[in-house]
Protein backbone atom coordinates (compact mmCIF):
# COMPACT_ATOMS: atom_id res chain seq x y z
CA UNK A 1 0.00 0.00 0.00
CA UNK A 2 2.85 2.38 0.89
CA UNK A 3 4.55 1.73 -2.45
CA UNK A 4 1.25 2.36 -4.20
CA UNK A 5 0.83 5.74 -2.53
CA UNK A 6 4.44 6.66 -3.24
CA UNK A 7 3.92 5.73 -6.86
CA UNK A 8 0.75 7.83 -7.04
CA UNK A 9 2.46 10.83 -5.46
CA UNK A 10 5.39 10.44 -7.78
CA UNK A 11 3.04 10.36 -10.75
CA UNK A 12 1.23 13.49 -9.58
CA UNK A 13 4.54 15.26 -9.06
CA UNK A 14 5.62 14.31 -12.58
CA UNK A 15 2.32 15.57 -14.03
CA UNK A 16 2.64 18.81 -12.04
CA UNK A 17 6.21 19.33 -13.18
CA UNK A 18 5.17 18.61 -16.74
CA UNK A 19 2.36 21.14 -16.44
CA UNK A 20 4.79 23.82 -15.27
CA UNK A 21 7.10 23.07 -18.20
CA UNK A 22 4.26 23.16 -20.74
CA UNK A 23 2.98 26.42 -19.30
CA UNK A 24 6.39 28.10 -19.02
CA UNK A 25 7.61 27.22 -22.51
CA UNK A 26 4.42 26.89 -24.58
CA UNK A 27 1.40 28.65 -23.09
CA UNK A 28 3.19 31.56 -21.44
CA UNK A 29 5.01 32.76 -24.60
CA UNK A 30 1.65 32.75 -26.41
CA UNK A 31 -0.48 34.61 -23.88
CA UNK A 32 2.10 37.25 -22.90
CA UNK A 33 1.88 38.69 -26.41
CA UNK A 34 -1.71 37.86 -27.34
CA UNK A 35 -2.79 39.90 -30.37
CA UNK A 36 0.46 41.91 -30.49
CA UNK A 37 2.80 42.16 -33.46
CA UNK A 38 6.58 41.82 -33.23
CA UNK A 39 6.85 45.59 -33.69
CA UNK A 40 4.43 46.28 -30.84
CA UNK A 41 6.24 43.91 -28.50
CA UNK A 42 9.60 45.57 -29.27
CA UNK A 43 8.35 49.16 -29.33
CA UNK A 44 8.98 51.20 -26.16
CA UNK A 45 5.90 52.42 -24.33
CA UNK A 46 5.47 55.14 -21.70
CA UNK A 47 6.12 53.59 -18.31
CA UNK A 48 8.81 51.16 -19.48
CA UNK A 49 11.44 53.27 -17.74
CA UNK A 50 9.98 52.58 -14.30
CA UNK A 51 11.14 48.94 -14.27
CA UNK A 52 14.38 48.50 -16.21
CA UNK A 53 14.59 44.71 -16.00
CA UNK A 54 11.18 43.13 -15.33
CA UNK A 55 10.98 39.45 -14.53
CA UNK A 56 7.56 39.37 -16.17
CA UNK A 57 6.38 41.44 -19.09
CA UNK A 58 3.30 41.09 -21.29
CA UNK A 59 2.24 43.11 -24.32
CA UNK A 60 -1.27 42.46 -25.62
CA UNK A 61 -3.17 44.28 -28.34
CA UNK A 62 -6.38 44.48 -30.30
CA UNK A 63 -7.63 46.38 -33.35
CA UNK A 64 -10.59 48.71 -32.91
CA UNK A 65 -12.63 50.17 -35.75
CA UNK A 66 -12.72 53.48 -33.93
CA UNK A 67 -10.59 56.57 -33.42
CA UNK A 68 -8.59 57.29 -30.25
CA UNK A 69 -11.26 59.87 -29.40
CA UNK A 70 -13.87 57.11 -29.40
CA UNK A 71 -11.72 54.86 -27.23
CA UNK A 72 -10.21 57.24 -24.70
CA UNK A 73 -13.43 57.95 -22.71
CA UNK A 74 -13.59 54.26 -21.79
CA UNK A 75 -9.96 54.14 -20.66
CA UNK A 76 -10.04 57.28 -18.54
CA UNK A 77 -13.03 56.07 -16.51
CA UNK A 78 -11.49 52.70 -15.60
CA UNK A 79 -11.86 51.66 -11.98
CA UNK A 80 -14.07 50.25 -9.29
CA UNK A 81 -16.96 52.60 -8.56
CA UNK A 82 -16.19 54.30 -11.86
CA UNK A 83 -16.61 52.70 -15.30
CA UNK A 84 -15.37 49.31 -14.14
CA UNK A 85 -12.82 47.23 -16.04
CA UNK A 86 -15.05 45.88 -18.85
CA UNK A 87 -14.09 42.32 -17.96
CA UNK A 88 -15.99 39.51 -16.25
CA UNK A 89 -18.10 41.43 -13.74
CA UNK A 90 -19.62 38.23 -12.36
CA UNK A 91 -16.17 36.87 -11.53
CA UNK A 92 -15.01 40.13 -9.98
CA UNK A 93 -18.14 40.18 -7.83
CA UNK A 94 -17.55 36.54 -6.87
CA UNK A 95 -14.08 37.62 -5.69
CA UNK A 96 -15.68 40.32 -3.53
CA UNK A 97 -14.46 43.23 -5.66
CA UNK A 98 -17.94 44.62 -6.32
CA UNK A 99 -17.09 45.88 -9.82
CA UNK A 100 -19.76 46.78 -12.37
CA UNK A 101 -18.71 47.80 -15.88
CA UNK A 102 -20.54 50.69 -17.48
CA UNK A 103 -21.92 50.83 -21.02
CA UNK A 104 -22.07 54.61 -20.76
CA UNK A 105 -19.52 57.38 -20.78
CA UNK A 106 -19.56 58.89 -17.31
CA UNK A 107 -18.81 62.64 -17.47
CA UNK A 108 -17.74 62.78 -13.81
CA UNK A 109 -14.85 60.38 -14.50
CA UNK A 110 -13.43 61.88 -17.67
CA UNK A 111 -10.35 63.47 -16.14
CA UNK A 112 -7.22 61.88 -14.72
CA UNK A 113 -3.93 63.46 -13.70
CA UNK A 114 -0.62 62.05 -12.45
CA UNK A 115 -0.97 61.24 -8.77
CA UNK A 116 -4.68 60.43 -9.00
CA UNK A 117 -5.78 56.97 -7.92
CA UNK A 118 -7.91 54.41 -9.73
CA UNK A 119 -9.81 52.18 -7.27
CA UNK A 120 -9.33 48.50 -8.09
CA UNK A 121 -10.54 46.67 -4.97
CA UNK A 122 -11.87 47.53 -1.51
CA UNK A 123 -9.04 49.37 0.23
CA UNK A 124 -6.74 49.27 -2.79
CA UNK A 125 -6.20 51.81 -5.55
CA UNK A 126 -3.77 51.98 -8.46
CA UNK A 127 -1.82 55.26 -8.72
CA UNK A 128 -1.65 57.10 -12.04
CA UNK A 129 1.90 57.85 -13.14
CA UNK A 130 1.32 59.52 -16.50
CA UNK A 131 -1.60 60.40 -18.73
CA UNK A 132 -1.82 62.05 -22.14
CA UNK A 133 -5.27 62.10 -23.76
CA UNK A 134 -6.02 60.48 -26.12
CA UNK A 135 -2.69 58.63 -26.41
CA UNK A 136 -1.71 56.77 -23.28
CA UNK A 137 -2.40 56.04 -19.62
CA UNK A 138 0.30 54.67 -17.33
CA UNK A 139 -0.59 53.15 -13.99
CA UNK A 140 2.29 52.99 -11.55
CA UNK A 141 3.84 55.28 -8.94
CA UNK A 142 3.58 59.04 -9.54
CA UNK A 143 6.82 60.41 -10.98
CA UNK A 144 7.27 62.64 -7.90
CA UNK A 145 6.25 59.95 -5.38
CA UNK A 146 7.90 56.90 -3.76
CA UNK A 147 9.40 54.54 -6.36
CA UNK A 148 8.68 51.32 -4.51
CA UNK A 149 6.42 49.73 -7.10
CA UNK A 150 7.00 46.33 -8.61
CA UNK A 151 4.40 46.78 -11.33
CA UNK A 152 3.44 49.16 -14.14
CA UNK A 153 0.46 48.90 -16.48
CA UNK A 154 0.49 50.98 -19.67
CA UNK A 155 -2.41 51.44 -22.10
CA UNK A 156 -1.57 53.08 -25.41
CA UNK A 157 -3.61 54.06 -28.48
CA UNK A 158 -1.96 53.93 -31.90
CA UNK A 159 -4.11 55.17 -34.83
CA UNK A 160 -3.53 53.68 -38.29
CA UNK A 161 -3.98 55.07 -41.79
CA UNK A 162 -7.02 52.88 -42.46
CA UNK A 163 -9.01 54.59 -39.69
CA UNK A 164 -8.59 51.82 -37.13
CA UNK A 165 -6.69 52.10 -33.86
CA UNK A 166 -4.48 49.62 -32.08
CA UNK A 167 -5.03 49.41 -28.33
CA UNK A 168 -1.83 48.06 -26.78
CA UNK A 169 -1.59 47.11 -23.10
CA UNK A 170 1.73 46.37 -21.42
CA UNK A 171 2.31 44.98 -17.94
CA UNK A 172 5.80 44.95 -16.42
CA UNK A 173 6.49 43.50 -12.97
CA UNK A 174 9.19 42.05 -10.75
CA UNK A 175 8.92 38.85 -8.78
CA UNK A 176 11.04 35.75 -8.26
CA UNK A 177 10.32 32.06 -8.77
CA UNK A 178 10.71 30.97 -5.18
CA UNK A 179 9.90 27.40 -4.07
CA UNK A 180 6.17 26.85 -4.38
CA UNK A 181 5.63 30.03 -6.37
CA UNK A 182 5.28 28.27 -9.76
CA UNK A 183 1.95 26.86 -8.63
CA UNK A 184 0.75 30.35 -7.69
CA UNK A 185 2.04 31.73 -10.97
CA UNK A 186 0.15 29.09 -12.91
CA UNK A 187 -3.06 30.71 -11.61
CA UNK A 188 -2.13 34.40 -11.39
CA UNK A 189 -0.58 34.91 -14.83
CA UNK A 190 -3.23 33.01 -16.84
CA UNK A 191 -5.94 34.58 -14.70
CA UNK A 192 -4.66 38.05 -15.49
CA UNK A 193 -4.53 37.15 -19.19
CA UNK A 194 -8.13 35.94 -19.22
CA UNK A 195 -9.35 39.10 -17.49
CA UNK A 196 -7.22 41.45 -19.59
CA UNK A 197 -8.27 39.85 -22.87
CA UNK A 198 -11.88 40.24 -21.83
CA UNK A 199 -11.18 43.88 -20.97
CA UNK A 200 -9.66 44.54 -24.41
CA UNK A 201 -12.67 42.98 -26.10
CA UNK A 202 -15.03 44.88 -23.80
CA UNK A 203 -13.40 48.20 -24.69
CA UNK A 204 -13.50 47.27 -28.38
CA UNK A 205 -17.24 46.60 -28.25
CA UNK A 206 -18.01 49.82 -26.46
CA UNK A 207 -15.71 52.04 -28.52
CA UNK A 208 -16.92 50.67 -31.84
CA UNK A 209 -20.53 51.13 -30.77
CA UNK A 210 -19.75 54.71 -29.78
CA UNK A 211 -18.00 55.33 -33.10
CA UNK A 212 -21.06 54.08 -34.97
CA UNK A 213 -23.29 56.11 -32.68
CA UNK A 214 -21.34 59.27 -33.45
CA UNK A 215 -21.68 58.67 -37.16
CA UNK A 216 -25.43 58.72 -36.60
CA UNK A 217 -25.86 61.52 -34.00
CA UNK A 218 -28.61 61.15 -31.41
CA UNK A 219 -29.73 63.45 -28.59
CA UNK A 220 -28.41 61.09 -25.90
CA UNK A 221 -24.79 61.48 -27.04
CA UNK A 222 -22.41 59.21 -25.18
CA UNK A 223 -25.00 56.51 -24.49
CA UNK A 224 -24.64 53.25 -26.35
CA UNK A 225 -27.48 52.21 -28.66
CA UNK A 226 -30.02 49.88 -27.08
CA UNK A 227 -29.14 46.23 -27.34
CA UNK A 228 -25.38 46.77 -27.74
Amino acid sequence: MKKRWLGLLGGLAAVGAGGVVVYRFLLRPWHVRWGATDEEVARPMPGDEVIDEPTFSSTRAITLHATPEDIWPWLVQLGRGRGGFYSYDWLEKLMGLGITSSDRILPEFQRLAPGDEIPAAPGYAMPVRAVEPPRFLVIGPPADGPQDTELTWSLGLYPRDDGTTRLVVRLRSIYSWRPGEPLVTLFIEPGHFVMERRMLRGIKRRAEALAEHRREPRPESGVLPAGV
